[in-house]
């Protein structure tokens, strides 16, 4: 492997560990998982200690890297499709796999024997202080303090579902719980729990419901076929697509901003779509804008920029940088050549992770891996990768 990197700033080189609410994408592992067992005296050597990692998937393991420089630290193996999200402190990542939710110790470099159990594992999301896992074979929400990881499975709370579906749930800082509605076969809408559990309120006007992300006042966004739902301040609205046919499945939030990034499709009969227009939901005024990119994109390609901005890594190899109270691309940062989105969503296609203010790219074409200054648009380092890398995710802090 080969590992470039450039000079950097005095604030470029901290990599600092802020709250982000991430972007959670469909799907869960399908084969048998394999390998890694419990920590090892090297997870606490500082010796062996990888600063700020980044942890990549590739067909049959994980990379782990250091934040900075790129550089491989670990490399370990892992079959089947599995997919990586932060936990929510600043050592660990959670790893889907075909058996739950693996939490690995990202900083030792090895994944460790806790486990959430669960089949088909889904969205892993992270706000006010804790983890939530949603289980879609089984419909189960496991809430737990991220805090608490490390050799022992931390202390958790349990919600089950209705039904099994594939959904995706919340817990806002006062203790109240929005979780979805649905089937296998049919998924409709959102409810709200209070902190024993009791239903306080629902909506079922959201076909398909898919992903959500937190706005600032912690305004929560849920995805629909024709719109979103927004459950702030104790009711449910919903936003209508200006088209019949607007489906919103994934979106990213930040808490300096009082809208929300979202993708947007407009053909129902498309074997796969490739869309060029986003959504810009505004939580205080109910309204959604859509900007025209002139290039398509991904449900990896979305973020969140350190101050709000909105960012989408498009098909052409930029990273569009947008205003999301005027929709305004404010600037293109140029990371990779110009890409297709490959039919199975399974396969590699190039990846966005953002934390504080460096953007991370996956390429899986050039089995590259880059990290870029979102505010200078400057390539910070790169590194050449034995496998194609698919997810790219990392270590945050809430």
């Amino acid at each position: 492997m080969k590992h470039m990197a450039r000079p950097r700033t005095a604030a470029a080189l901290t990599v600092l560990l802020a709250t982000s609410v991430a972007l959670t994408a469909c799907g869960g592992g399908k084969e048998e998982a394999v390998g890694a067992g419990g920590k090892s005296d090297k997870a606490n050597s500082s010796a062996t200690a990888v600063k700020d990692p980044i942890v990549t998937t590739y067909d049959g393991g994980l990379y782990v890297l250091d934040g900075t420089s790129l550089e491989v630290a670990e490399d370990i193996s892992l079959e089947g499709f599995n997919r990586v999200n932060p936990a929510g402190d600043d050592r660990h990542v959670m790893v889907s796999t075909s058996t739950g939710f693996r939490v690995m110790d990202a900083v030792g470099g090895e994944l460790t024997d806790v486990e959430f159990k669960g089949s088909k594992p889904g969205h892993v999301v992270r706000h006010a202080g804790k983890t939530i896992l949603f289980s879609d074979g089984t419909g189960e929400v496991t809430i737990f303090d991220p805090a608490e990881l490390g050799s022992s499975t931390p202390k958790s709370e349990t919600y089950s579902s209705d039904a099994p579906h594939h959904g995706v749930a919340i817990q806002l800082a006062d203790g109240k719980l929005v979780t979805t509605l649905g089937t296998e076969e049919k998924r409709t809408g959102i409810k709200v729990l209070d902190e024993d559990r009791k239903e306080i309120t629902r909506n079922e006007k959201c076909p398909e419901v898919h992903g959500e992300a937190a706005a600032k006042g912690e305004a929560v966004v849920i995805g629909c076929e024709d719109g979103v739902l927004v459950y702030k301040d104790g009711a449910i609205k919903k936003v209508q697509s200006p088209t019949e046919y607007g489906r919103i499945g994934n979106q990213a939030g930040s808490e300096e901003s009082a809208v929300v990034l979202g993708d947007y499709k407009q053909d129902p009969d498309a074997e796969l779509e490739r869309p060029e227009k986003i959504s810009l939901i505004n939580t205080e005024t109910g309204k959604m804008r859509l900007v025209d990119l002139g290039t398509s994109y991904t449900f990896r390609s979305l973020a969140r920029g350190p101050h709000g901005e909105a960012l989408v890594l498009g098909t052409d190899g930029k990273i569009h940088v947008i205003d999301p109270d005027t929709g305004k691309v404010e600037k293109k940062i140029s990371v990779l050549d110009s890409w297709k989105e490959p039919l199975d969503w399974q396969q590699p296609r190039p990846a966005l992770f953002v934390r504080d203010h460096t953007a991370y790219v996956s390429d899986p074409t050039g089995k590259k891996l880059v990290a870029i200054d979102i505010e200078s648009g400057e390539q910070l380092a790169a590194t050449e990768l034995d496998q194609a890398p698919n997810e790219v995710s990392g270590v945050t802090a809430h």
